[in-house]
């Protein structure tokens, strides 16, 4: 959760604050509609009771030039591409939406910490065809788990803000099924629709 470094909300508590005496007048930019980061800005709007001026881009970048700008005031990005930002000034983070605090940016809370139950990752895996046999599906996860584990590509996923986590196609599949059902309930409340 970064925004523009003259927002006047410090911390996430104070933004709920500010969010709530100016409703709908703080513009959360997106990467468009149905991203992650729209979906994340509408989680949160659901769980603090703000309201918050949905923008919607085409594509990050888009968004994240517009928030260093100032025509936006808060944007729920990708550790990817707002951590260089946050090191070098040109935003601020208010709050890594992960379970602990980001080795990127130790000083920043979670947001978790100041709204109950909010935990989300930008994630990603990979898939085969269905009907891959499982050996295949087995050596495949193996050898992409024994990379995930070496230290140059934990070093590397570090450097982006990102933490490898690696599992068994079983947790992976239950993992998609619990974020269906999360994000089919929040799409649901938001009334979110993709044109």
């Amino acid at each position: 959760m970064v925004v523009h470094p003259s927002f006047p909300a410090r911390t996430v508590p104070e933004f709920i604050r500010y969010a709530k005496a100016n409703p709908h007048k703080i513009n959360m930019g997106s990467q468009g509609v149905g991203a992650t980061g729209h979906l994340a800005g509408e989680w949160f709007k659901q769980l603090t009771g703000t309201d918050l001026v949905h923008v919607p881009y085409r594509g990050e970048t888009q968004a994240l030039n517009d928030l260093i700008g100032g025509q936006t005031q808060v944007q729920f990005a990708t550790a990817t591409s707002a951590t260089p930002l946050v090191r070098d000034g040109r935003l601020r983070a208010l709050a890594v939406t992960s379970a602990a605090r980001s080795a990127a940016l130790p000083d920043v809370p979670v947001l978790a910490e100041f709204v109950p139950g909010y935990e989300l990752y930008g994630w990603g895996g990979m898939g085969v065809p269905k009907g891959t046999p499982a050996s295949i599906i087995n050596v495949l996860n193996a050898e992409i788990n024994a990379g995930l584990a070496r230290a140059e590509v934990r070093t590397k996923y570090a450097e982006l803000g990102l933490d490898p986590y690696p599992v068994s196609p079983a947790e992976f599949a239950a993992f998609i099924a619990d974020e269906v059902e999360r994000w089919r309930i929040v799409v649901k409340k938001a009334g979110v629709k993709l044109d």
